[in-house]
C-alpha cells in the first residue's frame, strides 16, 4: 500500500462510525497454533511450511466459489469468514484443494506443534460490529460496512429494542 493509498483509507475511515453488513448465514471460523519458539523451524514445518496456512488462504482468495469471504491474519489466530460450512467441510475434504494434503502431512510427521480451530455458525441478522476509525476489517470486510446511522447500541443493531432487566 502506498502512502497516497494509506492517506486515503484512513480518510475515509475517519467520516463516521459503520457497522458490517453481510447477507444471509455465515460461518466464522477460527483457527491457530500453539508455537514452540524453541523450535521455530520445526514449527513452522510442522505446519505445512510454505503450503501451510498462507498457502491456502491465497488458494482460497483466488477461488470465490470455495466460499471463503475474506479473513484476518492475526497471531497467534486466523480468523475466516465462510458463505457456509457445507463451503468450509468441502475445502477440508476435498483432494483437489490443498488442506487435507496438509492435514494428512501433519499427522504423518508426528508433528509436535498444537493446532486449534472453532466453528460458529451465524445466522442471518444474529451478529454486531462496530467500526471507527477504522478501514474495512474482519466481518465488515467480509462482507460490506454501512454508516451506523440510528443503530447506535449493540441491542439496536440485534434488532433488541426492549431492555430486560438483570437479575441481582
Amino acid at each position: 500500500m502506498t502512502l497516497g493509498e494509506y492517506e486515503k483509507e484512513v480518510a475515509m475511515s475517519t467520516t463516521h462510525l459503520r457497522t458490517a453488513e453481510i447477507e444471509g448465514d455465515f460461518v466464522v471460523f477460527l483457527i491457530g497454533a500453539r508455537w514452540d519458539l524453541r523450535h521455530p523451524v520445526r514449527t513452522f514445518r510442522d505446519l505445512g511450511g510454505r503450503r501451510g496456512m498462507t498457502h491456502m488462504l491465497r488458494y482460497l482468495s483466488e477461488r470465490p466459489e470455495k466460499g471463503l469471504l475474506g479473513y484476518t491474519m492475526g497471531f497467534p489466530v486466523i480468523v475466516q469468514y465462510w458463505r457456509s460450512f457445507e463451503h468450509l467441510e468441502a475445502f477440508a475434504r476435498d483432494r483437489d484443494d490443498p488442506h487435507l494434503a496438509a492435514w494428512r502431512n501433519y499427522y504423518r510427521r508426528n508433528a509436535e506443534t498444537g493446532i486449534w480451530h472453532e466453528t460458529y455458525l451465524v445466522r442471518a441478522g444474529e451478529y454486531e460490529a462496530v467500526y471507527g476509525h477504522m478501514p474495512e476489517y474482519g466481518l465488515g470486510k467480509a462482507g460490506r460496512t454501512v454508516p451506523l446511522g440510528d443503530a447506535s447500541s449493540a441491542r439496536r443493531r440485534l434488532g433488541r429494542v426492549a431492555r430486560t432487566p438483570v437479575a441481582t
